[in-house]
């Protein structure tokens, strides 16, 4: 159990995916660009395993845990972290029911 306070610490925002790319001579890594309104970030997700062609994703609207402490993988660093969920081990991507405006906070 973690308190309301720990809670809000996590700074959780919906951006959009303007690009997407399988990172080369990695096989379960995608490069997601994404835009929150006022920045761009790079997020690195392990999710190419699941998405043969991740330019589906250009567009679609997820939820992203922004004050994550960045990481490098293969060279490239991630600023954040996708939210999914995971069903048998099979990431299921979050998306809104409805369009928001990019950088909403999730409450």
């Amino acid at each position: 159990m973690i308190t309301f306070e720990d809670f809000a610490k996590l700074e959780i925002r919906i951006g959009k995916v303007i690009a997407a790319e399988k990172i080369p001579d990695a096989d379960k890594l995608v490069k997601l660009i994404f835009d929150f309104g006022n920045e761009e970030r790079q997020i690195i997700a392990g999710i190419a395993e699941f998405f043969e062609n991740p330019s589906v994703l250009i567009g679609k609207q997820m939820p992203v845990l922004m004050n994550l402490e960045p990481k490098k993988f293969k060279s490239y660093e991630s600023q954040g972290m996708i939210l999914a969920v995971d069903v048998d081990g099979r990431p299921v991507l979050l998306f809104p029911d409805e369009k928001v405006p990019a950088g909403s906070i999730v409450r």
